[in-house]
């Protein structure tokens, strides 16, 4: 039992850690929080879009002496921007003028990358730095994070409802455009918040497996919520212990162990269905 202890409190003796946790757990919270709504919508191929595109927007704002979140947010919100006007002015289906929007955009972020003279590692924004985050940089991510997390906690209602139906939020009276633009906004600052801890590659998995991983478990769409956000809890605390004790990058680990946790839901709905079936043929 001790030794089981000594697992878990060890890594806390280092300021790092406290500070890598708490980030990699908040970060979890809101991404759990928005993955439900993507997963009702749809919108996985979305966040991997707005996710990669938001690389040249790094790179514009490094140029420009600005905070890197000031870049991947425009960056972001013009690549959402710029997929809505082609889609609705062109015959192409939404996903491929998607798929040309962020791929086109993350190539130009690595031309841009390959042509400044940058101390920033390219795998920190790829793959994230958690462990790296200063104690200014925790207190711009918990704000963002918070400011994200009440706005989709107070209008989770509509956003629910515009998600799963919009043509009755439209009859409902519900300003459909504003709320697929601020679903959109809030996905890019929850890409933002994610990127110091699991980097441009592996956000999209924190923004769909918690929610796919809550919907095999439940239906309702409360619990649906409460129970992604513990899933990615869960996830983000055992897989940054775990990188703490075998040398690890601290993104794949929580990815790799939110993908543990939905084979293992996947596992539980199987053998549910095959046991109701075998009760409702008794």
């Amino acid at each position: 039992m001790t030794g089981w202890l000594d697992y878990v409190t060890e890594p806390f003796v280092f300021p790092f850690m406290q500070r890598a946790m708490i980030a990699a757990v908040a970060t979890g919270i809101v991404c759990a929080l928005l993955s439900c709504f993507l997963v009702l919508k749809g919108w996985s191929l979305m966040g991997d879009a707005i996710s990669h595109a938001v690389l040249p927007g790094i790179i514009l704002a490094y140029l420009a002496g600005l905070p890197m979140i000031v870049g991947a947010f425009g960056a972001g919100i013009a690549c959402a921007a710029a997929t809505g006007y082609i889609k609705d002015h062109c015959r192409v289906k939404e996903d491929t003028v998607m798929g040309i929007v962020y791929s086109g955009m993350f190539a130009l972020g690595l031309v841009l990358f390959s042509r400044v003279d940058t101390h920033q590692h390219l795998s920190h924004i790829l793959f994230g730095n958690v462990l790296g985050i200063s104690r200014s940089g925790l207190n711009h991510l918990l704000g963002i994070i918070a400011a994200a997390s009440v706005i989709i906690l107070v209008k989770r209602r509509d956003l629910m409802l515009y998600c799963f139906d919009p043509a009755q939020a439209r009859i409902q009276g519900l300003p459909v455009g504003r709320l697929h633009y601020g679903l959109l906004c809030l996905l890019a600052l929850t890409i933002v918040a994610a990127l110091q801890a699991v980097g441009i590659i592996l956000v999209i998995a924190m923004l769909i497996a918690p929610g796919m991983t809550a919907l095999l478990l439940c239906r309702h769409f409360d619990r649906l919520l409460l129970t992604a956000t513990a899933v990615s809890v869960l996830s983000c605390f055992a897989g940054t212990l775990l990188s703490f004790h075998i040398d690890g990058a601290t993104g794949p680990c929580i990815v790799l162990t939110q993908a543990g946790l939905f084979i293992l839901a996947q596992c539980y709905a199987l053998l549910r269905k095959k046991v109701t079936r075998r009760i409702g043929a008794g």
